[in-house]
């Protein structure tokens, strides 16, 4: 068995990311505060992997005193921006500050919930389920089945869960190993391409599939610095693409590259000609693509390494992943290993210029 040329899979690298935090200041929205003088801000770190309604609780603990009386119905902006409560902290953070914003300064509502832009949130149980969903979602794409998330015992769902919750890497480890969605080096190394014994046929090499989501948001074309970035003012404006990434050794080459990965995954942004595909869109009942028109499997009409270069540069602005800007040619396997979130999904999000 032939070994990968990088570790693929390193614990040091998967446990920074398990317990990487976004710095909070949290304001209480003006129209929710009945009892002067205004309480101050919040200031709390929110966890990267976690999600918003997770920290309503010790948030309102510390704006109790200042709340009007009623139903709570909590949500959070950023520059007039409802943020989605089914993304995570860290992609959010990611995707809406250009340039890092620390402490990331946010307002929190507990009134006038916008069911026009945002889906309903029942708290804790609707991350959950959320989360769940994913999960199954991830494991068919890596497996072909969900299977071994759907035969999880109760005990053993509600462990991950709190292993989440908690951000608790190793108990989380002890029991996702039972599910088999990974490492994903599992299912691209166990094979070699030199003929069986007793046979002149060579071993088929099993495809590794990793469960994808990515973010694009448009920024101005002629952008040189990223505090210069006009803020998203509306989700219209950014592309939610839900692609699972398909590896094959072809042509010889033995490592799959972020920079090969994103080719595949983005023919439309990225302008060089892919050399692996992406999984076919009967790979998986969430593979879809919130933006009319955004092609699937195009392949790009060819062009010419510096035309390549030119419009790569024109158009990528940025490339950020768990809040890194990983150089391009980083072995994919390593960022789909260590930076995918506990939903096994790897989450990315790609600045374009337009």
């Amino acid at each position: 068995m032939s070994a990968p040329p990088r570790d693929a899979w390193s614990e040091e690298a998967a446990g920074w990311h398990w317990i990487g935090a976004v710095p909070l200041q949290v304001h209480l929205h003006d129209a929710d505060v009945a009892a002067l003088p205004p309480p101050p801000p919040f200031h709390l770190f929110g966890p990267r992997i976690g999600y918003f309604p997770l920290l309503v609780s010790i948030i309102k603990a510390h704006f109790s005193s200042s709340l009007p009386p009623g139903v709570d119905t909590v949500w959070f902006e950023y520059k007039g921006l409802p943020l989605k409560w089914y993304m995570p902290i860290g992609v959010l953070f990611d995707l809406l500050c250009a340039e890092p914003e620390r402490p990331w300064n946010l307002t929190v509502h507990f009134r006038g919930y916008p069911a026009d832009i945002l889906s309903p949130c029942e708290g804790e149980d609707s991350v959950k389920w959320n989360y769940n969903n994913s999960l199954k979602e991830a494991a068919f794409i890596i497996t072909g089945n969900s299977k071994n998330v759907m035969k999880m015992s109760q005990a053993d769902q509600l462990a991950m869960w709190e292993s989440v919750r908690r951000r608790d890497a190793d108990s989380y480890m002890n029991i996702s190993t039972k599910l088999k969605l990974g490492p994903f080096e599992e299912y691209f190394w166990t094979s070699s391409l030199e003929p069986r014994q007793g046979s002149d046929e060579p071993e088929s090499v099993k495809p590794c599939r990793v469960p994808v989501r990515l973010y694009v948001r448009r920024v101005q074309e002629d952008l040189e610095y990223l505090e210069d970035a006009i803020p998203v003012s509306d989700w219209e404006s950014v592309s939610y693409i839900n692609r699972p990434f398909e590896i094959r050794k072809e042509g010889g080459r033995r490592i799959t590259t972020l920079e090969h990965a994103l080719e595949t995954l983005l023919p439309e942004f990225f302008g060089s000609k892919p050399t692996a595909r992406a999984a076919g869109p009967d790979s998986a009942p969430g593979d879809s693509d919130t933006t009319p028109g955004t092609p699937r499997d195009r392949e790009p009409a060819s062009a010419s390494p510096q035309e390549m270069d030119v419009a790569k540069k024109a158009r990528v602005k940025l490339v950020r992943i768990q809040g890194m800007e990983l150089g391009l040619d980083t072995p994919f396997l390593w960022v789909a290993n260590n930076l995918r979130n506990p939903e096994c999904f790897l989450h990315v999000c790609v600045y374009i210029g337009a």
